[in-house]
């Protein structure tokens, strides 16, 4: 029974048994707890050995300065929500354009004008509003799936006379902030040095 319990012997964990040993063995530490066979903790002794561990690495000082050390775990006290990891991705890299067409062409619509105020070109704020018309005409026909969408057509030629008046706005500030302010000057009445002694 014993060469056959042998046989059963995970690798990984004899492995991970002899690497532990060697590290025992450069730090001069002994361990008198009782093992299972081939050098694995058994069943009954794996907490203390796992705490063991814990503590051992603690007095190396492998977990000092770790990320997020001395503040409060996020969303610890939030309902459990499977794609938590995801969407913490997402904010952590501030991505964009992932999920459904509905939400991503919504987002963008609310953020429009910012985004057109950034073009120079008239033509260039052409094609991006037909661009964004073709797409919402897409997410509607409903191909891809998801929410459904709410997203107005917006109107090219309203946009491009609102991005073009945007544009004058922002010119004629420009102009008035780099003008100086011209204030009237009083002239000052000059006497003269023989009229004083009237």
């Amino acid at each position: 029974m014993a060469a056959r319990d042998e046989e059963h012997v995970d690798p990984r964990l004899s492995a991970v048994q002899y690497r532990i040993d060697r590290m025992r063995e450069e730090l001069g530490e002994t361990d008198d707890t009782p093992t299972g066979s081939a050098g694995a903790p058994g069943l009954t002794d794996r907490p203390a050995y796992v705490e063991m561990v814990i503590q051992q690495a603690m007095r190396r000082g492998e977990f000092d300065d770790l990320p997020g050390a001395g503040r409060p775990i996020e969303g610890l006290g939030e309902s459990h929500d499977p794609d938590w990891w995801i969407r913490r991705k997402i904010e952590r890299e501030g991505l964009t354009g992932l999920g459904p067409p509905a939400l991503q062409l919504r987002s963008e619509h609310a953020a429009l004008a910012q985004t057109l105020d950034g073009m120079s070109r008239e033509q260039d704020v052409r094609e991006h509003l037909d661009d964004f018309n073709r797409r919402v005409k897409l997410a509607r026909m409903q191909l891809l799936g998801g929410p459904p969408v709410v997203t107005p057509l917006v109107d090219i030629d309203a946009e491009v006379a609102g991005w073009a008046a945007r544009r004058e706005e922002r010119r004629q500030a420009a102009r008035a902030a780099a003008a100086p302010e011209q204030t009237p000057r009083r002239r000052r009445l000059r006497r003269r040095r023989g009229a004083q002694g009237r």
